[in-house]
C-alpha cells in the first residue's frame, strides 16, 4: 500500500513534470509554479515572517509562499553564498592568515564572530565552519579577502554566482550580510533563497558544514583552540533538519534558511524578518514544516517516520 510519503513525492514530481512541459523549467526561481497539496489546509497558521517560502527539496517546486518575489534584507544568510563561492573555487586546504582588518571589521560593524585572532592560520575548510556555525563575520571577511582577491572582487563573484544560478531580485554588498554600506544593501527574495539553498546543499562540502552542530578545532602551530557551535536552533531541535543558515540584523529581523528530511521527504524553506529573535524564526519554520509534514507523518505507523 502506497504511503502518504510516496504520494507526496509522486505529487510533487508530477507537478514538476507538468511544469517542464509548459516551459516553466527555464523560468526564474520566482516564476516557479506554486502547488497546493490536496490534503493540506490552504496555508500554515501563525507564521509571522514578512517573507517566507517552502518548497520541495528536490525540484524546488513551491508548496507555499508569502511575498515570494519581494526584496528583503537577508542578513547572515548571505554567508551561504560566500560559502558556495569558496567551495566552487576549490583549494579548500589552502592556508589562510586571518588579517587584522577581519577582527576590526567585526568590531566596527558589531558583527558576530568566530573568535579569530589576527595572525592565526587556518585552512579554508576550517574557516567555512568558523563562518557558518557561529556566523563568524571575521571568517567571512578572511575568506573573501583570500578568494576575491579582496572584498570587492569577492562581492563581484557573489553577484555573478547569483545571476548564474537564477537568483532574481538579489544583490550582495558584503560577504557577511552586515548592513554595509546600509541596511538594505544586501537583499534577496524568498524564491531566490530557495534556489540558493537547493544549489548550495547539492554541494557535499556545503551540506557537511551546514549540517554540523559543533566543530572543534584543537590548538595547532598557527591557531588557537576553537569550539564553534551552530546558531541554528532548528538544526539542534527539529527532527530531520540538515541545515542551513541563520541571519539577524535590525533591518532584516530574524531570518532562517533551512532544509529538513522526514519520512524520506526533503523540504527546503526560508523565513525573512520573522521578529527580533532566532526563536521567532525557528517557530515560523516549525509551523511551516509541521503544516507540510503533519498529514503524512500522522498517516505512517509509529516509528516509521525516520528522522
Amino acid at each position: 500500500m502506497q504511503t502518504f510519503a510516496r504520494v507526496l513525492q509522486a505529487f510533487v514530481v508530477s507537478a514538476m513534470v507538468v511544469g517542464v512541459g509548459q516551459g516553466i523549467e527555464a523560468a526564474p526561481a520566482g516564476a516557479a509554479p506554486q502547488i497546493q497539496l490536496p490534503w493540506l489546509s490552504p496555508q500554515p497558521d501563525g507564521v509571522q515572517a514578512d517573507g517566507a517560502a517552502l518548497a520541495d527539496g528536490v525540484t524546488g517546486t513551491m508548496i507555499w509562499s508569502r511575498e515570494a518575489d519581494t526584496r528583503i534584507p537577508i542578513a547572515s544568510i548571505a554567508k551561504a553564498m560566500t560559502a558556495l563561492v569558496v567551495i566552487n573555487s576549490g583549494d579548500l586546504e589552502r592556508s589562510i592568515t586571518v588579517p587584522a582588518e577581519a577582527v576590526a571589521y567585526c568590531v566596527r560593524n558589531d558583527g558576530s564572530t568566530a573568535g579569530l585572532a589576527a595572525g592565526e592560520v587556518l585552512t579554508a575548510r576550517q574557516l567555512l565552519f568558523a563562518m557558518m556555525l557561529p556566523s563568524g563575520c571575521d571568517a567571512a571577511y578572511t575568506l573573501a579577502e583570500s578568494y576575491g582577491p579582496g572584498q570587492d572582487g569577492f562581492i563581484g563573484r557573489m553577484n555573478d554566482t547569483a545571476r548564474q544560478i537564477g537568483m532574481g531580485g538579489t544583490g550582495f554588498a558584503d560577504p557577511s550580510g552586515l548592513p554595509v554600506p546600509d541596511d538594505y544593501s544586501t537583499y534577496s527574495t524568498p524564491a531566490a533563497l530557495i534556489r540558493l539553498g537547493l544549489v548550495a546543499m547539492g554541494q557535499p562540502v556545503f551540506r557537511e558544514v551546514a549540517s554540523t552542530q559543533t566543530y572543534h578545532l584543537p590548538a595547532g602551530a598557527g591557531n588557537r583552540d576553537h569550539v564553534w557551535k551552530t546558531t541554528n536552533q532548528l538544526l539542534r531541535e527539529y527532527p530531520g533538519t540538515i541545515g542551513i543558515k541563520t541571519g539577524s540584523t535590525d533591518a532584516a529581523g530574524a531570518c532562517l534558511l533551512f532544509e529538513t528530511v522526514r519520512a524520506g521527504i526533503p523540504l527546503i524553506g526560508v523565513v525573512l524578518h520573522s521578529a527580533d529573535s532566532g526563536a521567532a524564526a525557528k517557530a515560523d519554520a516549525e509551523r511551516m514544516l509541521n503544516w507540510a509534514y503533519g498529514p503524512t507523518l500522522a498517516a505512517l505507523p509509529t516509528g516509521s517516520t525516520g528522522s
